[in-house]
């Protein structure tokens, strides 16, 4: 029996001591609130999938939606203003 494998190099370095930089860390901190936001989010819409929605549900579900708009555009508007606070 032949054995079929790779004769590719790997596509990605693999280094087990590889961690992150203090950029990608901060990075991850500033969008800790939007993935909190979008987690609960997709909780709502989870516990909905398999039942009529109430008018209770429905202000859950928007709720739970401008929430990760306002996290979003809180996220933007950030990012423009680092880009203009760079370019002074």
């Amino acid at each position: 029996m032949k054995h079929i494998v790779t004769v590719q190099d790997v596509v990605t370095a693999f280094a087990p001591d590889l961690e992150p930089t203090a950029a990608e860390l901060d990075a991850i901190e500033r969008e800790a609130p939007l993935i909190d936001a979008e987690l609960e989010l997709l909780d709502v819409q989870i516990a909905l999938l398999d039942r009529r929605i109430t008018a209770l549900d429905g202000r859950r579900l928007r709720r739970a939606a401008n929430k990760v708009l306002a996290e979003r555009a809180e996220l933007a508007n950030h990012a423009v203003s680092v880009r203009e606070g760079d370019a002074a």
